[in-house]
């Protein structure tokens, strides 16, 4: 619900995002614009006793929080008991080994992991306080409050050996230094050349995890990410395509494998691009 609509609709309203959603599902969500701390905090004050989680991504897609967002979810969770959740599938272990939970120092009751911790196959996690993760042992909380947890993959050896090596990569001394400096010389070949020839952009997002918004202000949230010029966003990544790169149209990952003839040949690609959009 509302992960990335294209209706605009007034807030706290969900918009599904997919056909099939029934309506008593939008009837028990509200949605809350990201990093606007006095409208959640306002939702919260109005709904809080109703109110079961808080699920946010720490880091909205590739908008990076405001100073003390976060924070105050945190705060205002513990103060109406509300489980606040942190999505990670995509920060959990690229901001840092702890995540972006351990990057922005706040920590979430549950957590989802995804991606990272398969190595690049098929595996998940949910983890969380030991209170919560008790549900799933019905010696622990009786039948009652038991909620059953499977998976068809789960356990799935190939992906755990490819998982824990990973893990094991990114444990390395350096590795995330490395991960950032890969990430950061990107961005600022980006912002270079962009801004050298007069493109308005914004470079959104953390070294790990970024893009480029064709945009002349800051963007704070999805509706100003939307509302960006996406049409000049796909000439730009059409133009990298003919120079060789193949930048995701959504996304920029950095990653550990990149070489210094990498990033030369990406930059040499990104200032190519900039002059011909």
């Amino acid at each position: 619900m509302s992960l990335a609509p294209k209706q605009l609709i007034d807030f706290p309203r969900a918009v599904p995002d997919s056909a099939g959603i029934p309506q008593s599902v939008r009837d028990e969500m509200l949605i809350a614009p990201f990093n606007d701390a006095d409208f959640s905090q306002s939702l919260i004050d109005q709904h809080g006793d109703k109110i079961a989680a808080i699920i946010v991504e720490p880091l909205q897609r590739i908008v990076p929080p405001a100073p003390g967002f976060l924070e105050m979810l945190r705060e205002q969770c513990d103060k109406h008991g509300i489980v606040l959740i942190f999505d990670e599938v995509v920060t959990g272990f690229r901001f840092s080994y702890g995540g972006a939970q351990q990057f922005y120092g706040v920590t979430p009751d549950l957590c989802t992991l995804g991606k990272v911790i398969g190595g690049g196959l098929p595996a998940a996690a949910v983890v969380g306080r030991g209170d919560i993760m008790a549900h799933f042992d019905k010696s622990k909380v009786g039948e009652e409050g038991f909620l059953m947890q499977l998976g068809t993959l789960s356990g799935n050896p190939v992906a755990a050996v490819a998982g824990l090596k990973t893990l094991e990569i990114l444990r390395r001394p350096g590795a995330y230094e490395k991960l950032m400096a890969n990430g950061q010389a990107v961005m600022d070949s980006f912002s270079s050349h962009l801004t050298e020839l007069g493109h308005a952009h914004e470079i959104v997002g953390h070294p790990t995890l970024f893009d480029v918004i064709f945009i002349g202000h800051k963007v704070e949230n999805y509706r100003d990410v939307i509302s960006a010029d996406t049409a000049k966003n796909a000439l730009f990544n059409k133009a990298l395509r003919q120079h060789g790169i193949f930048k995701s149209p959504g996304k920029t990952y950095a990653g550990l494998a990149l070489t210094e003839e990498d990033l030369r040949q990406t930059d040499k690609a990104i200032a190519a691009a900039a002059q011909e959009i």
